[in-house]
């Protein structure tokens, strides 16, 4: 009965659209009282946000990552898709879904420097942590965290919104 009414809790109180979409939102909300479930040829894809490199494919399972509270969001990156160093200013907690996600502390990309984390893997780091990341393969990763989530480049060079944040 714990279990049935804890599903129903966190049922209830899943996804509304995304502002960090822009555009169409690619949210998978429920009504009230039901369980949120995503099966993985069910989950709608929407352009990344504009603050990641053009190729990324966002869903968001819950919540509003630009709001505050908790999300889940996956990313679906192309091989080869690269974010270049940046920080964020809260922790940062994904699990690889599919594919290989590799993530290289600092503030210089150096593919020498990354570690590969494989489908399963879970990974965490702390807010301002210097890193970059790539994709090899087609990659799928789930980020979960409390928002706003946020993305600052070290170098301005590499924001993709040109300075506008």
């Amino acid at each position: 009965m714990k279990t049935l009414r804890l599903m129903l809790v966190i049922g209830t109180a899943l996804a509304v659209p995304v502002a960090v979409c822009q555009g169409e939102p690619q949210s998978h909300g429920q009504s009230g009282g039901e369980i949120g479930l995503f099966w993985p040829d069910q989950i709608k894809w929407g352009d990344g946000p504009p603050s990641l490199p053009a190729g990324a494919k966002l869903a968001v399972l819950e919540g509003d990552p630009a709001k505050e509270g908790p999300f889940v969001m996956r990313l679906r990156l192309p091989d080869g898709y690269r974010i270049p160093p940046h920080v964020h200013p809260k922790a940062e907690r994904i699990t690889v879904i599919s594919g290989t996600f590799n993530v290289g502390m600092g503030n210089k990309f150096d593919l020498k420097a990354g570690r590969a984390l494989v489908a399963g893997t879970f990974g965490t780091w702390p807010a301002g942590m210097k890193h970059f990341v790539w994709a090899s393969g087609d990659t799928v990763i789930q980020l979960h965290g409390t928002g706003p989530w946020e993305i600052k480049y070290l170098n301005p060079a590499d924001d993709p919104r040109g300075g506008k944040e």
